[in-house]
This record gives structure tokens, C-alpha cells and sequence, in this order.
């Protein structure tokens, strides 16, 4: 029962310690081994470079981590050969000072098009002006259609194919970041739950976790949702805030970043007594979840999860498929530098599992005008099954088992 263990913010604060100590971040030979897996991949298939923009890939590929803008900063990797960059001469100082993996930076200037001068590049390495590009699938729409408008020979593809193979496949020490993290985000789920009392708002809670997480180590909170009451049947939330009183379903979605890598945690419960029907709505939920790890074995495909919770749903006349009452999204997505990435686990996805893909498992439960249940882990695969980053909450009345 929530509520009965209640403690100040600035106790739950106190018994929260930096979990960061001993943690690895990626150094220059992993991103030296995905740059090989990158290019061994589209020697294979007939790809010529890939563009990175500054984003995500462009990190996960060479360390730099730099944000989009409307100034081209992005990378090329040629199929055969060492990794450039192109940035804005003003910034050649900040970027080579970022760098990671250390390449030759083609600089343009403010009146100058980068799309001409990625051309140039692309010849300078020996890449024919025909040659087949593929661009980051994160890259906005309007430096693709300048790469067309300024290069026309080049046949310009998709490039997820390419960063999807690399990135769906995570490393041990990629899921030693990503279990840490997870760990620092359950234990201030936990801390939240125990600062729970009668007239606190949702922004309150919102602001103690922000603070929670730099306890922990994090920066602060990469997201966090909380709900209160009917408010927890939106799966991402409401415009207004909402305050807490006896009864009302509480839903906490939050996450943190660890050197790039995420977590994403929710945890759902009663503020009080539960009553009969959202104490079953709340075990359906458990069990759906526990069906989908089940099914998550290597071989099986990113559907046939999804299918093991959305057939558990209907054969208690939840659903069917997005139907309401019942599950109206997918059951998972992968995880890593983005908290939504490949694979996903959704409806008729023919992807295959295989050991280190990461995935959330959270088929939610909605009950349109009353309530919202969704228990959130994390599991990644390894090559005798899936195996949890953190423990599924243990009962309506006890979610993270304190009292078992």
C-alpha cells in the first residue's frame, strides 16, 4: 500500500547515493569495431559511404556528439577507408576539440553550400559521382533534398539499413551503461513512491525525481511522466497537472542518461487501498508482461512477442488487438542512445531476435475515463534467452518488493 511509508523529499534525497563509480563509457577501439562492422556491411551490399548527421549515429559511430541544426555538421564514412567530417569553419575549434575519433574536417563557410562541399569530399576519397550514398535516417528532410539538389548523379539512399545493424546489436559494455542506468532509475522510482502523500501535485513529483536523479549521478532526468487518477488512461500524459488524493492509480514513467545510454522505467500503483478491479486490471498487466518475456527467445520475432501479451488481453477480453479496454500501442522498443530505437517489438514484425538487442517490455493497459496501468523493464537478449535489466514490479500492494 502506498502512502504507509511516506518520508520527506529531502530524506528520500539523503538515502540516495552516486551509483556511478567504476562505469566504462565507450572508448576509441568500440567505435573503431562498429566503424568495421559499418563498412563490412555495405561492402556487402553495394553501398558506397553513409553520411552521419550530427545526431545519435554520428555519435554512435564516432564519439562526436554534436546536435542538429540548420548548419550541416555530420560525418562520412566511405565503405573503404578513414572516417571525415564536415562542419562550419566556425566551429572547426569546438568540434575538433569533441572529437573522438580523430578524421580530416572539411570546413565550409557561411555563404558557401556544405551540400557542394560534401560532394567534394565524396570524390576525394575516390568515390565515384554516381556512387550510392546512405544517409542517416534521422537526417531532416531539407539537407537530403540539398545533398539531391547539389549532387544528382549520386543514387541517395536510406541509410537505416546500415546504422540499424550496427546499433540494434548492443556490446556488453553498451549493456553494462544501459543496466546502471536502469539501476539508478529504479532506485529513484523507489525514492518517489515513498515521498507520495495526500494534495502533492504531479510537478512536485516531477521536480523532486529531476533532483533524484542527479543523486544518482545523472545529469538530472532525460524525461519523466507523472500521473495521477484518470490522467494515467493517456499513456504520455495530459496538459494540466493533476493532485494526488486517496485511491488515484499513480504512473510514474521517468529515465536518465549515462554516458549516451538511457533508461526508461514505469512503475504503477495505488495511492491507498486498491480496489478489486484495479487490483486486476493491475495483475492482467503483470501477466502480459511476463507472457512477452516469455516469448522472447532467440529465434522468435519482434511480433510473436508483441502477440504473446495482445493474445493474453483478449483471452480476458481485453482488446483485441488495439482495441479499448486493452493495449493501444506496441508492446516494446529498443533502447540505447535514443530511448525509442530498433527493433520494436509491434504487431507482425518479422525482425528476428537475437542476443544483444535490447527491448522495453510494456503492453499497457487503458481503461478509457478511469485508469492506466503500465509496468515498464527493460530485457536484452542474450544467446539462452532474454534476461531483465531490472525486476518487474512484485505486487499492486508491495511494487518493488520491500516487503516479500
Amino acid at each position: 500500500m502506498i502512502g504507509i511509508g511516506f518520508q520527506s523529499k529531502q530524506a528520500a534525497l539523503d538515502n540516495l547515493n552516486s551509483m556511478t563509480s567504476g562505469v566504462q563509457p565507450i572508448i576509441e577501439e568500440d567505435y573503431r569495431t562498429r566503424i568495421a562492422k559499418a563498412q563490412a556491411y555495405m561492402q556487402a551490399n553495394k553501398i558506397d559511404a553513409l553520411f552521419l548527421n550530427a545526431g545519435t549515429n554520428l555519435k554512435y559511430f564516432t564519439g562526436l556528439g554534436w546536435s542538429a541544426s540548420e548548419r550541416l555538421v555530420g560525418a562520412l564514412l566511405p565503405a573503404q577507408g578513414e572516417v571525415c567530417f564536415i562542419a562550419p569553419f566556425f566551429e572547426l575549434g569546438t568540434i575538433s576539440e569533441y572529437q573522438v575519433m580523430k578524421g580530416k574536417i572539411h570546413a565550409w563557410q557561411e555563404e558557401q553550400c556544405p551540400y557542394q562541399l560534401l560532394g567534394q569530399t565524396i570524390a576525394e576519397c575516390g568515390i565515384s559521382p554516381n556512387a550510392t550514398l546512405a544517409i542517416d535516417e534521422s537526417t531532416a528532410f531539407f539537407v537530403v533534398d540539398g545533398i539531391n539538389k547539389a549532387n544528382p548523379l549520386l543514387n541517395v539512399i536510406n541509410g537505416h539499413h546500415v546504422t540499424s545493424h550496427c546499433r540494434m546489436h548492443k556490446s556488453a559494455n553498451e549493456i553494462a551503461l544501459i543496466q546502471r542506468a536502469m539501476d539508478m532509475t529504479l532506485a529513484v522510482q523507489q525514492a518517489a513512491a515513498s515521498i507520495l502523500h495526500e494534495g502533492i501535485t504531479t510537478t512536485e513529483v516531477e521536480a523532486f525525481i529531476a533532483q533524484a536523479h542527479k543523486k544518482v549521478g545523472a545529469s538530472g532526468s532525460y524525461f519523466c511522466i507523472v500521473l495521477f487518477g484518470k490522467a494515467s488512461s493517456f499513456p504520455h500524459g495530459v496538459k494540466e497537472p493533476q493532485t494526488l488524493k486517496k485511491g488515484d492509480v499513480v504512473l510514474i514513467d521517468t529515465g536518465c542518461k549515462l554516458h549516451g545510454y538511457l533508461s526508461d522505467i514505469t512503475r504503477t500503483y495505488v495511492f491507498g487501498e486498491p480496489t478489486d478491479f484495479q487490483r486486476k486490471i493491475w495483475n492482467h498487466e503483470k501477466q502480459a508482461q511476463l507472457h512477452a518475456f516469455n516469448a522472447a527467445q532467440i529465434g522468435a520475432t519482434c511480433g510473436d512477442v508483441d502477440h504473446a501479451a495482445r493474445s493474453y488481453f483478449a483471452e480476458h477480453n481485453l482488446g483485441p488487438d488495439y482495441q479499448l479496454p486493452g493495449c493501444p500501442h506496441r508492446t516494446g522498443h529498443g533502447i540505447g542512445l535514443d530511448i525509442h530505437e530498433q527493433p520494436y517489438l509491434v504487431k507482425d514484425n518479422p525482425q528476428l531476435l537475437a542476443a544483444g538487442m535490447c527491448f522495453s517490455n510494456e503492453p499497457m493497459l487503458v481503461i478509457p475515463e478511469q485508469f492506466g496501468v503500465r509496468l515498464e523493464d527493460h530485457f536484452y537478449m542474450t544467446e539462452s534467452g532474454p534476461k531483465w535489466f531490472t525486476e518487474p514490479s512484485y505486487s499492486i500492494d508491495d511494487p518493488f518488493g520491500l516487503e516479500k
